[in-house]
């Protein structure tokens, strides 16, 4: 087990400093939408640090649209924080593949029933939002009522802008320009 000093709180400004420093990567990167990047945030290095995440979870909390019965995480970056979310909040969550299994149940959306709940998706990184928009309106096919999304990072990409237009707002934690403004002046990976 984890001392308790080890998972305590962090202020916003360290937490991104952090996640930048962890995470933040140079180099030439496809991104799913299609796009070349020259950075990118690996979000793995941030979801998988008992420290971040408990973090990130304590400071996206707030940021979940009051009313949200059930939080919906995407397959597969959105599942951690989702978790953390859920463990936060004491609310409950799905988990949302890109595909419904070929067996067992056969759910894509795999936990409670969100037929007629309001849900948020939860997601780590935003760039086009065009995961977000097929899984949202798969998820409302089958009931689910989602007018919000939470994310750790939006790239600023367009994504914010896409899912105005397919009718989800966006909150994010933080946003690139301000995980760059957090980072150390002495950081020359930016």
């Amino acid at each position: 087990m984890l001392p308790l000093p080890y998972l305590a709180v962090m202020n916003r400004t360290d937490l991104s400093a952090a996640i930048y420093n962890v995470a933040h990567l140079t180099g030439s990167f496809l991104l799913r939408s299609g796009i070349t990047s020259s950075h990118y945030f690996d979000k793995y290095q941030f979801e998988s640090d008992p420290r971040l995440l408990a973090a990130i979870a304590e400071q996206l909390a707030p940021m979940i649209p009051p009313g949200t019965e059930v939080l919906a995480g995407l397959e597969m970056g959105g599942l951690a924080i989702a978790t953390a979310l859920s463990l936060q909040s004491g609310l409950p969550c799905v988990f949302v593949r890109k595909k419904a299994k070929e067996y067992g149940t056969c759910k894509f959306a795999e936990g409670p029933s969100i037929e007629g709940k309001n849900v948020c998706i939860v997601e780590d990184v935003i760039t086009s939002g065009g995961q977000v928009i097929i899984s949202g309106g798969e998820l409302r096919d089958i009931g689910a009522m989602i007018t919000h999304v939470v994310c750790v990072i939006d790239r600023e990409q367009g994504g914010r802008e896409k899912l105005r237009e397919a009718g989800f707002e966006l909150n994010a934690l933080f946003t690139a320009s301000e995980l760059k403004a957090h980072a150390p002046s002495t950081d020359e990976r930016a």
